[in-house]
């Protein structure tokens, strides 16, 4: 008795002080460069920085930072992404219970009757009851459950980098989409006015055609015109309205929920002449999905140490406890404890074909992850390159658009003035309405490109991702 439970404990030291197979993880080396290539670094006064979890705020806009705030708060998608980080923490903490026995309690009741010739002369009515406490508990020799136990650690922070992920996209949708509306609704703005800018042409060019001082084609000139621009607003008002629907949407309501909120035509949010974009280190340890690329490359690499040890014997101890009742008669008639301890030992030396392509494949896929990590690395340097280029290039042109704009309108004004004293044609003043026309059009789409650029740039910086989570729906979680 005292050899076995000297050989007992010897087991249970030896599975405690067991050292794991398979390949540590080693976080990828990678050699980001010093700066983007793009970046101004010129100090041209206050800055926003990119990095800034709520970098709406810099665009100093209420009605933004509220439909953001009821964005992160109510989106579905968040919602799906939490659920999904929930359904993964929860595997994580059955899979730390690997560590420790596995103790249940089972119980049977069975009654049974035979016929008289299967009795033999014995009662034919008898009754079984069996209470038992099962114990059972793998001996970790080897750290397959230490390794699975870290993979799914791994795999619930991917999720959780997943769920800052969809925050940073429901963001940057949201603020963009927000963009849009309002750069169309200036549009709108410009097309209306230029219309009604027109149409006073029109009745001048009638008025003159009716005192005889014109012709026909001089009035269907000016009405061209006129129907040209007008034209431009039934298909603005439609783009308003799918950008109304999308921002609902977002927030996790019907569509036409925001409508009357939206539709009252606001100025472009504010820019920041310039953001700091931080060093191309800083954009690795900050992206999201780079961070859940990583963590499942070394989930990845936690498998193949599950495959490989099944190479190795794996040992499980068992036990039961119970009582067996057995009654004919009495009630207590023919009670019996039941006890039992027993060792298991699989070794899979026999199939070490199998183990060995199930390691084989363990390794291709981590050597997959592994080169999805370093193509999320690339993707995200380029994101923010092309951001910058964006971003930079926009406000170059938005400049140059304000004085096409400045220049258009007052050569507009010019015309209409000599063109009601009779020192310039009909042609002069129609083109340069025209002109006026395109340049205001033009500054108003280019400005709100501007802003989009600059949204895209804070989100290939990973910003918008504010330590707020989307709120559970109404009658709580299923």
């Amino acid at each position: 008795m005292l050899k076995c439970k000297s050989s007992l404990g010897a087991v249970i030291c030896l599975g405690l002080i067991a050292c794991s197979v398979g390949p540590r993880y080693k976080q990828p080396t990678l050699v980001p460069p010093q700066q983007f290539t793009n970046a101004r670094t010129v100090d041209d006064g206050p800055h926003a920085d990119a990095s800034d979890p709520e970098f709406w705020h810099s665009f100093n806009d209420p009605e933004l930072t509220s439909l953001v705030h009821r964005a992160l708060s109510t989106n579905n998608d968040l919602r799906a992404a939490l659920a999904h980080y929930d359904s993964a923490n929860a595997l994580l903490r059955e899979g730390k219970f690997d560590r420790y026995p596995t103790v249940t309690a089972s119980a049977s009741v069975t009654r049974q009757e035979v016929t008289a010739f299967q009795a033999f002369g014995y009662p034919r009515d008898s009754r079984f009851f069996n209470p038992a406490i099962n114990a059972s508990w793998e001996l970790d020799f080897f750290g397959r459950v230490r390794h699975s136990i870290e993979a799914q650690r791994q795999q619930t922070l991917a999720e959780a980098s997943d769920v800052a992920a969809m925050q940073v996209t429901v963001v940057g949708e949201a603020a963009s989409t927000y963009i849009d509306l309002r750069g169309r609704q200036e549009r709108l703005r410009v097309a209306r006015e230029n219309a009604e800018t027109e149409q006073e042409t029109v009745r001048l060019v009638e008025s003159a055609y009716s005192a005889g001082r014109g012709t026909q084609f001089d009035t269907a000139r000016a009405r061209a015109l006129l129907e040209t621009t007008t034209s431009r607003i039934p298909e603005l008002l439609s783009a308003i309205a799918l950008d109304e629907h999308r921002l609902a949407v977002l927030c996790g309501l019907l569509p036409d929920v925001l409508v009357s909120e939206l539709e009252v035509a606001k100025p472009l949010p504010d820019l920041p002449k310039r953001i700091n974009t931080g060093t191309p280190a800083d954009l690795v340890r900050r992206r999201p999905d780079v961070s859940a690329s990583e963590e499942r490359l070394h989930a990845a690499t936690e498998r193949i140490g599950i495959a490989a040890a099944d190479l190795f014997p794996r040992v499980n101890f068992a036990g039961f406890l119970g009582v067996n009742e057995f009654h004919e008669g009495t009630p207590f008639d023919g009670l019996s404890p039941i006890n039992l301890a027993a060792a298991n030992i699989d070794w899979s030396f026999l199939d070490r074909g199998r183990v060995r392509a199930r390691i084989a494949a363990s390794r291709a896929d981590g050597d997959a992850l592994l080169a999805q990590y370093q193509q999320s690395v690339l993707l995200a340097l380029e994101d923010v390159e092309n951001a910058l280029v964006s971003y930079a290039r926009s406000q170059d042109r938005d400049v140059q658009l304000q004085l096409a704009t400045k220049d258009s309108e007052r050569a507009a004004d010019l015309a209409s003035v000599r063109f009601r004293y009779g020192s310039t044609s009909l042609l002069d003043l129609l083109d340069a309405q025209r002109v006026q026309l395109q340049a205001e059009d033009a500054y108003a789409e280019s400005h709100s490109n501007t802003a989009l650029s600059a949204v895209l740039l804070y989100k290939s910086l990973a910003g918008g991702w504010p330590q707020q989570l989307p709120q559970t729906p109404r009658g709580g979680r299923p």
